[in-house]
């Protein structure tokens, strides 16, 4: 079977939404488009003297409602096709939470693996070195991405404030960055916590009183998983009954080990499987058992035309990318599933990264606990805003996502007098 070309699937959903809504010809095709693409060379100084020259890109969708903002992703299959795709989707997920962004991504076709620490730091400034003109805190705010991290970007800001010293300070160009140099502690868990608040709505939407003592199966254990696992169960009272990794999963019907346990064996043998007091189950089944709530959070395309009308959930929360695939929203719709779709679900972790630059380009500096309060009134309001869209239209949720992203958009691009209607 032939895959889609990523950008294509961008434009295709975008087409989607705009039958939903009353939108101008001319605003699609400005949409359908990424305002700024960068392709650079990016030389690097091996270990053994040799120099060896990366492709790189960076992609500025739609910088409407402001800065652009994407991570960067070191990925030996990265493709000019997928940053494109990626800074689209970028622009409505910061839309649809609100934030005064638009969407961008990076890339380097590189396998960081086989660099040394060393190398990496080289490639890391050489990248900024090929493109410091095109980013800033006012312009394009990169992040991290696939295998990209914290220490990374603290180099890549290090670059562009060595460059653009002149003009001071730059905490603001980047964010994911260390603690220690204008990072944010709250980033760590903002992906999940935000989804966790998005289900907490979802349940209201639903009629639930709380969540205490629902159950939740979590596909998924890694960062996002672990720790939706620990605040669903540690701060909601839910009963995490089952969670899996990629080598397969664990399930107990009275409910797991805490979070910090199951982690602790998943470090110690490799896989959360053969821990003791549960019963070992496959991806595929935790897919389909009896829980009020489901949440995908590895990888894309699991829940699909054959097991979507399998899932018993009443809730599927996408803490992953495209865990759904476009046939199985349809069948999860026509259940009566109340679907969180992705971009809104796992759009903590950019909304806290929101809040790292607000107080970078401040130099003012939250408590862990206001930035919390912060990111639970922004997906609070998000939630809402997209779930009386989907009841307004009588649409599925992901098309209501879209709906009130790209409207957003839309609305900022006639305000700046880009498109007359």
């Amino acid at each position: 079977m032939v895959e889609i070309d990523p950008f294509e699937m961008a434009v295709q959903q975008l087409e989607r939404a705009a039958q939903f809504m009353d939108i101008s010809e001319e605003a699609l095709e400005w949409l359908k488009r990424p305002m700024r693409i960068v392709e650079v060379s990016v030389p690097v100084e091996m270990d053994d003297g040799s120099v060896k020259v990366f492709t790189g890109f960076r992609v500025q969708h739609n910088w409407a409602r402001g800065p652009t903002k994407g991570g960067i992703r070191w990925h030996p299959a990265e493709t000019l096709s997928t940053v494109k795709a990626l800074a689209t989707w970028m622009t409505w997920k910061v839309a649809v939470v609100d934030l005064p962004y638009g969407g961008g991504k990076g890339g380097i076709i590189v396998d960081p693996k086989k660099l040394s620490e060393r190398e990496q730091e080289r490639l890391a400034r050489s990248y900024i070195r090929a493109v410091y003109d095109v980013i800033g805190p006012w312009t394009d705010i990169p992040a991290p991405d696939v295998y990209t991290n914290p220490k990374i970007m603290a180099w890549m800001m290090d670059e562009y404030e060595t460059i653009m010293r002149r003009k001071g300070p730059a905490f603001g160009v980047i964010t994911g960055k260390p603690p220690g140099v204008g990072g944010i502690v709250a980033r760590m868990d903002a992906t999940a916590r935000g989804a966790a608040f998005t289900i907490r709505e979802a349940a209201k939407a639903l009629g639930w009183d709380d969540l205490k003592g629902k159950t939740i199966a979590i596909q998924g254990y890694g960062n996002a998983g672990y720790y939706l696992h620990k605040i669903m169960s540690e701060e909601f009272g839910m009963k995490v009954v089952a969670v899996s990794d990629s080598k397969g999963g664990i399930y107990n019907p009275d409910g797991l080990p805490s979070a910090d346990e199951v982690l602790k064996w998943k470090r110690e043998h490799g896989s959360v499987k053969d821990m003791p007091g549960t019963q070992n189950i496959t991806n595929e089944e935790l897919l389909e058992l009896e829980v009020d709530i489901l949440a995908p959070a590895a990888i894309e395309g699991v829940i699909t035309k054959e097991n979507a009308d399998k899932v018993k959930a009443k809730i599927v929360a996408e803490v992953a990318n495209g865990p759904v695939t476009p046939e199985a929203d349809e069948i999860l719709h026509e259940k009566g599933v109340l679907q969180i779709p992705d971009f809104l679900c796992n759009a903590g972790g950019v909304t806290v990264s929101y809040f790292e630059w607000v107080q970078n380009i401040n130099g003012f500096y939250w408590t862990v606990e206001e930035t919390r309060k912060k990111l639970d009134d922004k997906m609070t309001k998000a939630f809402w805003d997209v779930f009386n869209t989907h009841k307004e239209k009588n649409i599925h949720m992901r098309d209501a996502a879209y709906v009130v992203a790209v409207q957003r958009v839309y609305e900022a691009m006639k305000h700046r007098g880009w498109v007359k209607k």
